[in-house]
């Protein structure tokens, strides 16, 4: 058995805060900010559209809270 097969793969990181709920109005997540498709999708997109979620996220956060 090599090295690589027995290694566990890295993590996907995420935004993910465990604070699981949509907002009717925009449609993200109120804990991290994201669509549900995003969410369905995120641990097997690509880091480039990981990123350019990650990039869209303080914004999306900042909605309607006056930030």
């Amino acid at each position: 058995m090599s090295a690589a097969a027995g290694a566990r793969p890295t993590p996907v990181r995420s935004p993910c805060t465990n604070i699981c709920r949509i907002d009717d109005a925009t449609g993200w997540c109120v804990g991290c900010g994201r669509t549900l498709a995003e969410i369905a999708r995120w641990g097997t997109t690509d880091d480039a559209d990981r990123d350019a979620v990650m990039a869209q996220l303080p914004a999306r956060m900042g909605h309607g809270r006056g930030l």
